[in-house]
């Protein structure tokens, strides 16, 4: 997909917008988890999550293939529509995003605030992206793919930046929603020759890659009716996939219940706030909390973008208090 050449460039790319974020060991973390922990805050980016790397990666290369582009659409949960927005900011490039109906509050507030027209179309993503699809046709604007080589070469930085500064991680912990962050850190971690395990994460209300993975062949769900939102997906990419299937050592799945109580353990044991997605690497990590003693963990908090409502109803205290 990319060598290592090709990663410095796209972090040198990255760091004009997005300084290097912070991977910081947490002592009450550690307790908790019984194991030395290293966090890689991607809730830190100008946008709250990870995705931001992808979108200024894409946009590089497409403004230098096409200056003349009239314009991009895509569509999104959030953190991909608000990367993208972001980008094509800096770039004079208009963006065009569909969300379905129902979509966070907050982060469609975000997106509108990054300069992005935005549309509300459908039940689920599958459904805003489809729509997308065809309005890219009809009017000439330029598709972005949830997935494609420079968004997991952008994103892929941080995991350059993550294992140059804990290169002796056993094992890391991902979420996946459409695979772009966890095909960057395989791709990264091969490309510098390491041996960590790469352990990919996804919701019980939206296991379509835990699915295909367990089968050995793409497997789609009817539904994704997770909370966490930047899980949420149904179709895996067969791209994705391959990667995925290649080089990661298993996935696991984890409860939206699970993930709230890892939302609460960032918040009383880091002061930071995730996001559903953002957390899940941490319910994971719990989950499977007494295969890990005497290991360095690593977690990927990928996002903080969590809307108020949702996080009070979800997260609060009326939710069953954690152990």
């Amino acid at each position: 997909m990319f060598d290592l050449t090709e990663l410095e460039r796209a972090h040198a790319i990255v760091g004009q917008a997005v300084p290097a974020t912070p991977a910081r060991g947490w002592p009450l973390l550690s307790e908790r988890l019984g194991t030395e922990v290293v966090v890689k805050h991607e809730n830190h980016t100008p946008i709250g999550a990870f995705k931001v790397r992808g979108g200024l990666v894409y946009l590089d290369r497409l403004k230098r293939e096409r200056s003349d582009i009239p314009g991009i659409i895509s569509a999104t949960r959030g953190n991909h529509g608000q990367s993208l927005a972001f980008a094509a900011g800096r770039h004079g490039v208009p963006a065009v995003i569909y969300v379905p109906r129902g979509n966070s509050v907050e982060k469609n507030r975000a997106m509108k605030a990054f300069g992005a027209e935005l549309v509300e179309h459908g039940e689920d993503f599958q459904a805003a992206r489809e729509e997308a699809e065809r309005r890219a046709q009809f009017a000439g604007l330029h598709m972005v793919p949830s997935f494609h080589p420079d968004l997991v070469l952008g994103v892929a930085t941080y995991a350059l930046e993550l294992f140059r500064s804990a290169p002796d991680l056993d094992v890391l912990y991902v979420p996946i929603g459409q695979g772009s962050g966890i095909c960057g850190c395989i791709m990264a971690r091969d490309l510098l020759g390491l041996t960590t395990e790469i352990v990919g994460v996804q919701s019980t209300e939206a296991p379509s890659y835990a699915l295909s993975f367990a089968a050995g062949k793409i497997v789609t769900t009817k539904t994704s009716n997770t909370r966490a939102d930047g899980m949420a997906t149904r179709i895996p990419d067969p791209d994705a996939f391959a990667l995925i299937r290649k080089g990661a050592a298993r996935i696991v799945q984890v409860t939206d219940d699970e993930v709230a109580a890892a939302i609460r353990a960032y918040w009383t044991d880091t002061h930071n706030l995730a996001e559903g997605a953002g957390a899940a690497a941490l319910a994971a990590a719990l989950q499977e909390k007494t295969k890990l003693r005497g290991k360095r963990v690593g977690l990927v908090l990928s996002g903080g973008n969590i809307d108020f409502d949702l996080f009070r109803r979800w997260v609060g205290m009326d939710t069953p208090a954690m152990a």
